[in-house]
């Protein structure tokens, strides 16, 4: 994968979309509607029943094209071939990238797909068994409650998709519930008014070695034996997602309870593999089916369609234009939807732990910033929050709407209003002059005007990227996921970082075992100082 690579500063689209900065840099986003009453049109896409407009961007027709001449040069094309051929696009590890074969969009690898098929039919099995009742724990009693213990991608994408699409508690047969944090506080809270006889724990873990998802394994353990007999068959109470098998079955797994996780699957593209049986029960089969049609329609979108009309090229090349040539530093992403609160903690792992990267796929280092900070949440709850940094603050922070138009609650209604209300208010602004003539419009003298007008004025100029979605039903989450998912790799791919592996989170890991106990020697004083602190607060151990 490092075959003719050039870093893309050295690209010639790059030194002509300087000169574009150096035009519109300086541009008011709004000022570009005046130009152009067409903008709209002319910077809006549609694709898998989802619009993304981008004219609120501050771009034109003719920088965008400089983006698209880059995307060209970068050899995109062939990046997305390698990528749906399952060549080896997690180059430092030799691997393909292979997770639109979960959705039915390419095959899995040959060796793989007798596993692969059977691992998905026993996972639909399984998940129809619990919402059916077929599925009891050690008593004979039926399991009414999972919980999955995972986290990072383990647990983010399915915890995600469950607030998104599982409804209210008391809707499903069989309530699901996630515990990622090693603080057990998450776990108690999981286990709230829970049964243990009618409990069952899916350990979800690639290589069943992540620490806090073991520690909570055995937590899980240690509360069944302590309800249910040192004797019990605790076994029948837990399943696990796992590409480590033996180590799954050293714990206790069932092997009829042991899914396979494929290794060409990274763990922020997993919710489409096993690691999904929480949502399989969570939302039965039909409506999981329609999560992966979404994506998979998406796949064929990002593979097939012409990169001026591809929706994730242009939010690739749109958030590098804004990242290295508007030196703008992170993505503000606000979901008008409750359902989606949590879209903002996955998109975080999915861009930050993919592109979060400096060293190239020669090994040299980037000379380009590569990905923004991602933050945000749901969006009228940031309006009485962090909302007032982005109108008066001093940051320019790039914004993703996400709008729900389904308008039969007036609520929702509102909530798009609210939506496309931020969107304008934050481009536009309000100027000093609009400002005290609305505090006359008020009745303040001349005096409170003078002095409040400048606490009323509004910068504007924020740009953002609104994705409109025709419902929150599970075909639109599985395309808007999808479309993130190979937005990053656009980035990736021209970037020139290898967005599919996370060598840099394993440093604080390794730490974090050497510090088990005593501090290792050679560890700073601020380590030592705060290990002695911590076991002064603790107190003496108890016998």
């Amino acid at each position: 994968m490092t075959d003719a690579f050039v870093p893309p500063h050295r690209l010639p689209a790059w030194q002509v979309l300087q000169t574009h900065r150096e035009r519109l840099g300086a541009q008011r986003v709004g000022n570009l509607f005046s130009e152009d009453p067409a903008r709209f049109d002319a910077l809006s896409r549609r694709a898998c029943g989802l619009l993304a407009d981008f004219s609120r961007q501050r771009l034109d027709p003719a920088a965008l094209a400089a983006l698209l001449d880059l995307a060209a040069q970068a050899r995109l094309a062939e990046g997305i071939a390698a990528l749906f051929g399952g060549k080896p696009v997690n180059y430092t590890e030799g691997r393909a990238a292979l997770h639109m074969a979960l959705r039915g969009t390419c095959p899995p690898p040959a060796a793989d797909a007798d596993t692969f098929a059977r691992t998905n039919e026993r996972m639909r099995a399984f998940a129809t068994a619990l919402r059916d009742g077929r599925i009891t724990g050690c008593t004979g009693w039926t399991i009414r409650r999972v919980v999955n213990l995972g986290i990072g991608g383990s647990d983010l994408g399915p915890r995600m998709v469950a607030e998104a699409l599982a409804g209210p508690a008391g809707r499903n047969p069989v309530s699901v519930r996630f515990a990622a944090n090693l603080d057990p506080q998450e776990l108690d809270e999981a286990l709230a008014d829970a049964e243990p006889a009618e409990t069952l724990f899916i350990v979800a873990s690639k290589s069943f070695t992540t620490a806090e998802t073991l520690a909570n394994a055995e937590a899980a353990r240690a509360w069944l034996r302590a309800a249910l007999g040192e004797s019990a068959d605790i076994g029948a109470h837990f399943a696990a997602v796992t590409n480590a098998t033996a180590a799954a079955l050293a714990f206790g797994i069932a092997a009829e309870r042991l899914l396979p996780m494929p290794e060409w699957v990274g763990g922020r593209y997993s919710v489409w593999s096993a690691i999904g049986l929480p949502l399989l029960v969570a939302l039965g089969e039909a409506r999981f089916d329609a999560l992966l049609a979404g994506a998979r329609a998406m796949d064929e979108h990002f593979r097939t369609a012409p990169f001026a009309d591809n929706l994730p090229v242009l939010m690739g090349l749109v958030g590098l234009w804004n990242t290295d040539f508007l030196d703008q530093e992170t993505l503000a992403v606000l979901p008008y939807a409750h359902g989606l609160r949590s879209f903002p903690a996955w998109l975080q792992q999915l861009e930050m732990e993919s592109n979060g990267k400096r060293t190239l796929r020669d090994g040299s280092t980037t000379a380009v910033m590569t990905s923004p900070v991602v933050w945000g949440g749901a969006g009228t709850v940031g309006q009485h929050a962090f909302h007032q940094l982005l109108y008066q603050g001093t940051r320019a922070v790039p914004l993703d709407f996400i709008v729900i138009a389904d308008g039969n609650d007036p609520r929702r209604q509102a909530l798009a209003d609210n939506a496309l209300a931020q969107a304008a208010a934050l481009t536009h602004g309000r100027s000093l002059d609009e400002a005290e003539a609305a505090l006359r419009a008020r009745g303040a003298s001349e005096e409170d005007v003078r002095r409040l007008a400048p606490h009323l004025a509004i910068p504007g100029n924020q740009a953002s990227t609104t994705l409109l979605l025709p419902m929150l039903e599970p075909f639109a989450l599985g395309a808007l996921m999808a479309l993130y998912e190979h937005k990053v790799f656009v980035q990736g791919w021209i970037w020139g970082i290898d967005s599919f592996d996370q060598y840099g989170v394993e440093l604080g890991k390794e730490m974090a075992r050497r510090l088990a106990g005593a501090a290792p020697a050679g560890s700073d004083a601020s380590t030592l100082g705060l290990q002695q602190a911590i076991a002064a607060l603790r107190g003496p151990a108890q016998p």
